[in-house]
């Protein structure tokens, strides 16, 4: 991989981590586990890397490989890492501290979000990022009108599970 391509991985990933930790946050419980997937996500995203062509925005592709990553993790009953080598001499990005106290008023939203399926997660997910349905059907890969039926259900069911 080219130095500029690296470079440019490097600022993409500073740039949009606050979208991995949110998915880390969502599809994990604890610190370490939420450590674990978002190295995780790191490395596909890295992988994948070269791949990406910028038809969308770079936070978009993040989106879905993130999102694919953590389903593929969160349904697999064992729990391997496959893992590529990175030149650790030349980059190092510091993993920002993730404080969770700051969002302690979201406990109640993530325990009721928790509860869905893995693709109503994810686009509650998303929701709440304000994406608009072309975006959120576009990363999901379902049709528009079907994201915003599904959302409709979500919201229903949600506050069922908050107001019982």
């Amino acid at each position: 991989m080219s130095n500029a391509l690296e470079q440019s991985f490097v600022t993409q990933l500073k740039e949009n981590q606050n979208i991995i930790h949110k998915i880390c946050r969502l599809y994990t419980q604890g610190e370490d586990a939420h450590n674990d997937l978002f190295q995780e996500i790191t490395i596909q995203l890295w992988k994948a890397f070269p791949k990406f062509r910028g038809d969308s925005k770079f936070s978009t592709w993040a989106y879905r490989v993130a999102l694919n990553t953590a389903i593929t993790l969160y349904r697999k009953s064992t729990k391997t890492v496959n893992t590529i080598e990175f030149e650790t001499g030349k980059h190092f990005v510091l993993q920002e501290e993730y404080n969770y106290e700051e969002e302690e008023h979201l406990k109640l939203l993530y325990k009721a979000v928790k509860q869905l399926n893995d693709i109503e997660k994810a686009l509650v997910f998303m929701y709440l990022e304000d994406k608009d349905y072309t975006e959120i059907s576009e990363t999901l890969g379902i049709s528009e009108v079907n994201a915003r039926v599904k959302m409709n259900r979500i919201k229903s069911k949600l506050k069922k599970i908050i107001n019982p």
